[in-house]
């Protein structure tokens, strides 16, 4: 259900239900994350890639196998407020534990791309914007789909869209619930490439190890200087922006990044 590989120094990861359009599982909210997790530690793994085999990105939570289905389908049981209040504290922790992935896309001290091949819907929408960044095929579509269905949204959808387009528009598009179209994400900010169906699984690996062969340790700490600036007040994120720049200043790569650097001006000097 769940493919993994390392190439050329990026991570590969590929949601393999082709036939459910990669619908989520319950054995892949446990394969994902460990995957991720494995990635995250190899000093060989640069960058990390996430997509889907097939015609789809990912459709979201499975209703026919169960997985999230068990937290937000069916009534609950009788019995009082208390009760009732503690299964819903039960079934939201299900949820919250199952989209662990989501964390580890976007935390992760690595950049990490969504390969959109086509539709990523509710969860898999999710699932793409966890992710760094975003090269999407032109038949690719983001679809919220949580509004159709009466549902607010989960492994947080409302919380990536709002960072990357702001509160109202992400509001606008959660409540409209209509697809979002390639040339429409592009200009939205949501995919940072968009390429032809054909050229997708190339480029995206392409992308991914022109970074995996870059100062990884910087790039990691960029990323962190990013979601910084998301959270904290300027004069706290300067502290750790300036212990990073240090920290970096440090490493071999740095060294040899100035030394490149001093060859290629002695050249252009000539």
């Amino acid at each position: 259900m769940v493919l993994a590989a390392v190439v050329d120094g990026v991570g590969v990861v590929v949601l393999n239900r082709p036939q459910r359009r990669n619908a989520l599982h319950n054995e892949m909210y446990e394969a994902v994350p460990r995957i991720l997790e494995r990635f995250a530690a190899d000093d060989g793994v640069g960058a990390v890639v996430i997509g889907g085999a097939g015609q789809a990105f990912c459709a979201g939570g499975d209703v026919r196998d169960g997985g999230s289905a068990k937290a937000t389908k069916g009534a609950l049981a009788s019995g009082g407020r208390d009760d009732q209040e503690a299964q819903i504290a039960a079934r939201s922790a299900l949820l919250a534990d199952n989209a662990r992935m989501v964390t580890l896309l976007h935390e992760m001290p690595k950049v990490t791309i969504a390969a959109l091949p086509g539709a990523a819907v509710g969860a898999g929408m999710s699932i793409a914007l966890a992710a760094d960044l975003r090269i999407a095929a032109t038949s690719a579509r983001l679809i919220p789909g949580w509004a159709k269905l009466a549902f607010s949204g989960d492994f947080g959808g409302a919380w990536f869209l709002t960072r990357l387009v702001g509160p109202a528009k992400a509001l606008e598009l959660l409540i409209a619930d209509q697809p979002i179209d390639a040339a429409a994400g592009l200009r939205l900010g949501l995919f940072n490439r968009v390429v032809d169906d054909a050229d997708l699984p190339d480029e995206a690996l392409r992308w991914a190890a022109e970074i995996a062969a870059g100062p990884t340790f910087a790039y990691g700490s960029t990323k962190a200087n990013i979601l910084d600036a998301q959270r904290l007040p300027l004069a706290e994120a300067l502290l750790l922006e300036s212990e990073r720049m240090v920290r970096t200043g440090l490493t071999q790569e740095h060294r040899d990044a100035v030394k490149a650097w001093l060859a290629a001006a002695k050249v252009g000097k000539r």
